[in-house]
């Protein structure tokens, strides 16, 4: 086990902290590990029919373009996932689940952060927005898992918690 000597540099965020760390391996010597504190958050695959799933587009900054993705967000304060993946679920395309089920939960930078992700999937869809985040939403899709599937094997799609959400759900790419 790695043991945290000092922390030698570090940024705070609204959203999370970063620290540079020294540390001792087991081994004995002495190196440097990043960690994020990061909050979890949940995520959900929309389904509008048994073969059709709602995504949201938005701009990745640190990607520098547009992705496809399930919507998702963190956790506020206090919040449960499943509160919160209906919150977003809302707030990104404008609808509400009439059911919601628990998938998996991952972390998806095992290396360096302690984010967790609670995946869940949503059926019996109603609208009742029709304003989206504009900030954050570029556009509301509607995709059909065989479309899917052919973006996928194509390498389209890249977002870690929406390739795991569609496997989790049984569609087979390969």
């Amino acid at each position: 086990m790695e043991k945290k000597i000092t922390t030698l540099a570090g940024i705070q965020t609204r959203s999370f902290s970063a620290s540079l760390d020294e540390v001792i391996l087991r081994d004995g010597k002495t190196g440097k590990r990043i960690k994020i504190d990061h909050p979890e958050a949940a995520a959900v695959i929309p389904f509008v029919s048994d073969e059709e799933i709602l995504m949201v587009r938005q701009h990745r900054y640190a990607l520098g373009k547009e992705t496809l993705e399930i919507p998702a967000g963190k956790l506020d304060p206090g919040e449960t996932p499943e509160a919160c993946v209906r919150r977003e679920l809302l707030e990104e395309t404008g609808y509400e689940a009439g059911e919601l089920t628990f998938l998996y939960t991952y972390a998806p930078a095992i290396g360096y952060s302690n984010e967790l992700i609670h995946i869940y999937s949503a059926r019996s869809l109603k609208k009742r927005r029709k304003k989206i985040d504009e900030r954050e939403i570029s556009s509301v899709e509607i995709h059909n898992l065989r479309q899917l599937r052919k973006m996928m094997k194509k390498g389209l799609l890249v977002d870690g918690k929406t390739l795991l959400a569609l496997f989790l759900t049984g569609i087979k790419v390969f």
